[in-house]
């Protein structure tokens, strides 16, 4: 493993980048800092796409609409939604949680893990049971059980369900992915982005790797001409599958041990100086 302040070969002329938000691009105050705006900026100058890939809805990417540039795609939900930000999040591609399969991950997780909590995120919005954590929380959102939330004849049974997210009291955020994945791997993809027990569920094979590598063949882009960064669980498949990949100085040591590659923290700009170094060879 290297870091960005050692010399290590930088791909030459990388066609797309492609970084997670939170713990990432972001700033643990959940702010852009002006380096990494610069940074963004200077890439798409030259020629670089830039796609921020991520676990938020489209409705919590209002943090970065502002800064992308081109194309205004991004990659949200863990690759269940493609939205564009210049037209305001509108979505243009989703990749969903059959319900039924929804509801086996809940019967499974009851079972496995009892004193799971579930919330439903759908592309209209999210809703969640009495006993799920209050993170956040729409006001307009539905309070029942998963059951009832996902069942054919709720109000909004017609929207698509992006992921299901479940949360655990007691057991550790990796014990609790690890107990999921061997209970229900079967069924839908499980990872996580959260320093608690939350697992965000997913349509089986939806990961943000597989639905980037989906936007890189529309435009012709293989994977060794991509750049990805991320920090956390929900990174791993992506910085596998890009041809050079950085874990932030901040990651999670299965994010580590996947990247081939290592910049400094979130707080310290670690995705710019990557950039910086990479449009030198430019």
């Amino acid at each position: 493993m290297t870091s960005a302040t050692d010399p290590f070969p930088l791909p030459a002329a990388p066609r797309l980048i492609a970084t997670d938000l939170d713990g990432t691009l972001l700033r643990d105050d959940k702010s852009v800092s002006d380096r990494t705006i610069a940074a963004l900026a200077a890439a798409e100058d030259a020629g670089i796409e830039v796609f921020f890939v991520t676990g938020r809805p489209a409705r919590w990417m209002d943090v970065v609409s502002e800064h992308v540039h081109g194309h205004g795609l991004a990659i949200c939900a863990n690759g269940a939604a493609v939205v564009d930000l210049h037209a305001g999040g509108k979505l243009l591609e989703v990749r969903a949680l059959e319900r039924s399969v929804a509801l086996d991950v809940v019967r499974t997780l009851r079972d496995a893990a009892p004193g799971t909590s579930f919330a439903v995120e759908l592309t209209t919005g999210i809703h969640y049971e009495p006993d799920y954590p209050p993170f956040h929380l729409d006001p307009g959102a539905t309070v029942a059980t998963a059951e009832k939330l996902l069942d054919e004849d709720h109000p909004d049974a017609g929207a698509p369900v992006i992921k299901l997210l479940a949360h655990h009291p007691e057991l550790t955020p990796d014990g609790f992915l690890t107990l999921a994945r061997t209970a229900a791997g079967e069924l839908a993809s499980f990872t996580r982005s959260s320093p608690t027990a939350l697992l965000e569920v997913s349509g089986l094979g939806v990961s943000k790797a597989s639905t980037l590598a989906l936007c890189c063949a529309q435009r012709g882009i293989s994977a060794d001409e991509v750049v990805a960064f991320g920090d956390m669980p929900n990174d791993v498949e992506m910085l596998t599958w890009a041809g050079t990949s950085y874990a932030m100085g901040n990651a999670h040591p299965d994010v580590i041990a996947a990247a081939s590659g290592r910049t400094v923290a979130n707080n310290e700009d670690g995705v710019a100086v990557v950039i910086e170094q990479i449009l030198k060879n430019v």
